[in-house]
């Protein structure tokens, strides 16, 4: 698991200045599989909305939907029925191109894998979607980035010479780069030992804070979500709890008492790491 967040990096409560634009907003979002006795409600109706500058994590049980709800929120999976917005845009009235330009432009994506291309270097990767897309970053902008990520030594190597830490560093960068309205982590530290782990959030934490970045993660680790502003859980495909200023302890608290609930508490070693 993760280090927990020293008391730096956790902000007191939400702050009384907290925006209360949407980046992205779910309506009655449904989202079914097969038919008949086969017939699965991944998402149950599923309302939520994700404000601009606000770290959101989503838990919940294996099966309980979270992921399901991030990939059709950020437009990489359909949904059966109800409404997703990215800010103005209604995804359910786009059709492939738009779509496809919408999460090239708007959206910002963190794997677990890493999805690094290998024959590329650290800055071609970060670069990579705005290449693509035929823009030139903006280079005061993507200097933040690598400075925040702590990439500056490290632009030139390819992802077979960095560690896992690092890879995921770019992986964050390139989420960065084109100041996306809203950025996405399906467990983002999942391939991590925990020092990078906690490097990697902490980096998120950081462009919510200093820079007004929107993130959501989805995350199975307690400790983890202690970096976000609140955290939203789900059990059956729907929500059921929603906590603030969020601690390891009063996540794994609700945890306990989702049905299915029964997360692992993390175990801290000798030199306060969480595993």
């Amino acid at each position: 698991m993760t280090t927990a967040p020293s008391p730096g990096l956790r902000p007191a409560g939400p702050p009384a200045d907290r925006t209360t634009a949407v980046a992205a907003r779910a309506t009655d979002l449904s989202k079914i599989y097969g038919q008949g006795e086969t017939q699965v409600v991944a998402l149950d109706r599923v309302s939520v909305d994700f404000r601009q500058a606000e770290f959101t994590a989503i838990m919940g049980p294996s099966g309980s939907g979270k992921s399901t709800l991030m990939h059709c929120v950020a437009g990489l999976d359909t949904f059966s029925s109800g409404s997703v917005r990215i800010g103005d845009t209604e995804l359910g009235a786009l059709k492939d191109k738009q779509l496809t330009r919408l999460r090239r432009d708007k959206i910002g994506f963190i794997f677990q894998a890493f999805n690094l291309l290998p024959t590329l270097s650290a800055l071609e990767n970060i670069t990579l979607p705005m290449d693509i897309a035929g823009r030139r970053p903006d280079k005061q902008w993507l200097d933040t980035v690598i400075r925040m990520v702590g990439l500056a030594d490290r632009l030139g190597h390819r992802p077979s010479q960095l560690s896992g830490g690092q890879q995921q560093r770019v992986a964050v960068a390139r989420a960065l780069a084109s100041r996306p309205d809203i950025v996405f982590g399906d467990e983002p530290t999942g391939n991590l030992d925990s020092r990078s782990g906690a490097e990697v959030l902490g980096f998120l934490r950081n462009s919510v804070r200093e820079l007004g970045q929107t993130v959501v993660m989805v995350t199975h680790d307690p400790v983890a979500a202690a970096y976000a502003d609140r955290v939203v859980f789900l059990a059956d495909g729907r929500i059921v709890d929603e906590v603030h200023a969020p601690t390891a302890d009063s996540v794994l608290d609700r945890m306990r008492k989702l049905p299915g609930g029964n997360p692992r508490t993390p175990r801290s070693d000798a030199k306060g790491r969480t595993s």
